[in-house]
Order: structure tokens, then C-alpha cells, then sequence
């Protein structure tokens, strides 16, 4: 019977959860929600002075908002030492590591030599068959693994394809520090041994790593867990990944108007294809998703592929949802707080009303936010300065023959304020865009917004009048 698949997230928590750790996140818990397996969480917070509660918790809210579920309680690293000790000793009482009592000022020695001469291996093995009895006064050892000397360390990676060390060029990594903590490599062999982890998805900066930790699992006759090394991602001009290009974290996502949807089938088509589909449901995502469809070329972001997809998803969103949402995304935007109180039955009633056409232009929430703009807007009007500049005496004096002939509408709705307004516009000798646009600023402030009739209808008309009032030549 074969076991049941289970992969792992293993964030450092030293900073916000990045793009391209939430890439790495998704395509563990496709993976394993595919096949009917568990996605399990691990902080890995060895680091003790770079790692914090913050980030921890961006991490944590950064994946629920992305829809990543996790099984099981989440495993904290640090909390683990006592085990990984443990395991180091165990190598050590068998044989297969040993006590290192070089300094740092003969490591320093040893790296720079090995750097001169041009060698990869900076440790020369030293304490490798030395008894303790040698051993310098006063020194507290490292733990090193007594790694093979000859031979080839092989990982046959499902991303990266067979991939070899020579072991010659391999050191004899640390196990545990002088200090009594345990290196990160030991920690995650064990952690991912114990966890019952089957496959490792992670970005292919760790493929290094893998040699050495095959290495140890070796040391310790476990199964090493089936290894996939992800291209990293980079910028569209196909350099590393930096701030302007979008290495940023999820929550800045989140502030700047994505949805979670767009974004997670953004990150999906990061590396990864299915045919020629640029959409992909949860489902779809769950049920297509392999590993060996992943390129083993960096990926490229682009900002405006992942826009329109995210105008996509915004389009075709679910009006209510979409107000959820427009809620949600308030406490990031300058004055969000402001907006946030407006927020009653009635302004939310007219919000849903005007979803169907605020939805069809916005590209992200933060666009959907400027364009409701009017909905929420304290008479009289702050106008816009191109919007002011058209207010001229002809342009108010015009608002005011047509607040006059929208005053007789009683029915007030898109269609017959639009057919008042065509009536005003024959009467007056003048086509209905030079009625539309003054008509725009003084109900929105702006000289763009939603089809003006729309406006009307989701303003009501005691509004609409009295913004007209507003306006009307003095």
C-alpha cells in the first residue's frame, strides 16, 4: 500500500511572507490536496535573534488569505532542539560524526586556503580521526558529520532531473554548534523525518542543501523523501527578483487591491503550465497540478499579466463579495477610516447597486474604492481640478435648467433620468454629451466615472438634486 503524500511549508520567520514563498507554499498544498494528502506547516525559528512573533503572524494571516489551508497544528522549530540533539549524539555514539575542536581563526584559515586554491570543500578534515584527548583546552566542539570521501551523492529531482555531487567536494557539515544548538541542515532532515514528510517542494536556491541533507539521511539509514527544486522567480528583464519588480510581500498585495483568487492563479502560472490555460479555478488548480510540468527556467513577473488577471477575477466576482471585500481592503487605503464609518445600510445598498458597473473598469480594489468615490462624497463636492475647470458660469447655469427639468422625474431610475436628460439636451439645441459631462461633475466630482445614468439611479434622486443645487450659478 503506498503512503499517503504529504508535503511541508517551512517559512523562516525573519520578514513578511514573500511571493515567492507563497509560490512555493501553493504548489506544496496543491500537491498534496491532489493525491489526497496533507500540507503540513513548520516555522522554522532557529534564527533567534532574526526571528519575530510579526512575522510569524504575516506569515500565518498571509496564507489564510491566500486560501492555504494547512493540516495538523503548526510545528515550531525551535521548540525541537532537544530532539535534534538527540539525533546528532546518536551519530556521534555510532560512529558516523565526531567532535570538532578547530577554532574560528583556523576555519577562517581553512575557508581562505580552500578559496585560494580554487576548491569548493573549506573543510580540511582535521578532527575527522583525531581523539578528543588532542582536543585544545578550554574549546566547546562542534558535531560534524563523518561524511563519505569518495563516491557521488545523486538526488533524482522531479523538477531538476538527476543531479550529482562529487562527495571529494563536499564537506563534513556542522550537526550541532559548539553552543549546543543544531545547524538548520540537521533540523530539517529530522523535523521532515519525524513529520512523516514524502516529498519536499522548494525553491531550487535550496538544491545545494539537498546534497547535504541526503548525506545525513544516509548517516541515518531513514528514506530521503522525494525532492522537487523550483526555478526562482525573477523580474520581466530576467534579473533577481527585487522590490520594483514585485518581491514583495503578500500583505502588500492585499493592500495594493488584489484578490486572493487572481493572485494564487497568478503564482500558479509562475513556472508551471497546463496546455495554453491561463484561468484556472481551486478545482481545476487541485486536480491539473504536477510537478514535472514545472519549466526549470526562472519564472518572469509581470505586473500587468497579473492586473488583468486580477481584473479578470474582480469582473467576475460576485457582487456581494465584492463589498466584503471593498470593506476588507479599507484599512489600507489613506483614508479608509473615513470611508469605513460612511459605511450603513444605506451606502452599502447603494454600493451593490452600483457593483455591476463600478466591477467592468476596476483592475484591482483599490481602483473599485476611487471609483465609488461618489457614492460616499460629503456635499458640497470636492472637486477635482479638472473637474473645477469646467465649472464655468455658461456650465453652472446649464446644471441649473437641468436640475430644473430633472426636478418633474418621480420614477427615478437609470432609464428615465436618461430620457429626461435626452428631452433637455433636443430642447436646448445641444447633443447629450455637452449635458452628460456637466452633469458628471457636479453629481461626482470628477470628469470620469461610471455611465452618468447609473450614477443617477444609484444616488437617488433626493441626492442627485441636491448636488445640482450645489452647483447651480449663484
Amino acid at each position: 500500500m503506498t503512503a499517503p503524500i504529504v508535503t511541508r511549508f517551512a517559512p523562516s520567520p525573519t520578514g513578511f511572507l514573500h511571493i515567492g514563498g507563497a509560490r512555493t507554499a501553493l504548489f506544496n498544498w496543491l500537491y498534496a490536496r491532489g493525491r489526497g494528502g496533507k500540507m503540513l506547516l513548520r516555522i522554522e525559528d532557529t534564527d533567534r535573534e532574526r526571528s519575530t512573533e510579526p512575522a510569524i503572524a504575516a506569515i500565518l494571516e498571509g496564507l489564510k488569505w491566500l486560501g492555504i489551508e494547512w493540516d495538523d497544528d503548526t510545528v515550531y522549530q525551535f521548540q525541537r532542539a532537544g530532539r535534534h540533539r538527540e539525533v546528532a549524539e546518536q551519530l556521534l555514539a555510532e560512529g558516523k560524526a565526531y567532535y570538532c575542536y578547530a577554532s574560528a581563526d583556523e576555519l577562517k584559515e581553512m575557508r581562505e586556503k580552500a578559496r585560494a586554491e580554487g576548491k569548493s570543500k573549506l573543510y580540511d578534515g582535521r578532527w575527522r580521526e583525531r581523539a578528543a584527548s588532542e582536543a585544545p583546552a578550554g574549546v566547546k566542539p562542534t558535531i560534524r558529520l563523518k561524511a563519505p570521501l569518495d563516491g557521488e551523492t545523486v538526488i533524482d529531482d522531479q523538477v531538476q532531473g538527476r543531479v550529482t555531487w562529487k562527495n571529494e567536494n563536499l564537506d563534513d557539515l556542522v550537526l550541532l554548534r559548539g553552543d549546543g544548538n543544531p545547524t538548520y541542515m540537521l533540523a530539517v532532515v529530522v523535523d521532515d523525518h519525524d513529520m512523516g514528510v514524502t516529498h519536499v517542494i522548494r525553491g531550487d536556491d535550496h538544491l545545494i542543501n539537498a546534497a547535504r541533507q541526503k548525506q545525513i539521511y544516509d548517516a541515518l539509514g531513514w528514506q530521503v523523501p522525494s525532492m522537487s527544486h523550483i526555478p526562482l522567480i525573477h523580474g520581466p528583464d530576467g534579473s533577481k527578483l527585487s522590490k520594483r519588480h514585485g518581491a514583495l510581500g503578500v500583505d502588500a498585495y492585499r493592500a495594493m487591491g488584489y484578490v486572493p483568487e487572481a493572485l494564487r492563479n497568478y503564482l500558479v502560472r509562475l513556472g508551471w503550465s497546463h496546455g495554453d490555460q491561463e484561468i484556472f479555478s481551486t478545482e481545476e488548480m487541485i486536480r491539473d497540478f504536477d510537478l514535472p510540468a514545472i519549466g526549470r527556467s526562472a519564472a518572469r513577473f509581470d505586473f500587468a499579466k497579473l492586473e488583468n488577471l486580477n481584473g479578470h477575477y474582480i469582473r467576475h466576482a460576485d457582487d456581494r463579495s465584492l463589498v466584503t471585500q471593498f470593506e476588507d481592503v479599507l484599512e489600507y487605503v489613506p483614508d479608509g477610516a473615513d470611508l469605513k464609518a460612511k459605511l450603513n445600510d444605506t451606502s452599502r445598498a447603494q454600493l451593490l447597486r452600483a457593483m455591476p458597473q463600478l466591477k467592468e473598469r476596476a483592475k484591482t480594489l483599490i481602483e473599485l474604492i476611487d471609483s465609488s468615490y461618489y457614492i460616499f462624497a460629503d456635499r458640497p463636492l470636492v472637486m477635482e481640478p479638472k473637474a473645477a475647470a469646467l465649472l464655468t458660469p455658461e456650465t453652472r447655469a446649464l446644471i441649473g435648467r437641468l436640475h430644473g427639468a430633472l426636478k418633474g422625474v418621480t420614477d427615478w431610475t437609470a432609464a428615465t433620468t436618461e430620457a429626461a436628460t435626452r428631452t433637455f439636451a433636443e430642447a436646448n439645441g445641444l447633443k447629450l454629451g455637452a449635458v452628460a459631462q456637466p452633469l458628471r461633475v457636479a453629481l461626482t466630482g470628477k470628469t470620469t466615472s461610471p455611465g452618468i445614468f447609473d450614477v443617477l439611479a444609484v444616488l437617488g434622486r433626493q441626492e442627485c438634486l441636491a448636488r445640482l443645487a450645489d452647483q447651480e450659478a449663484v
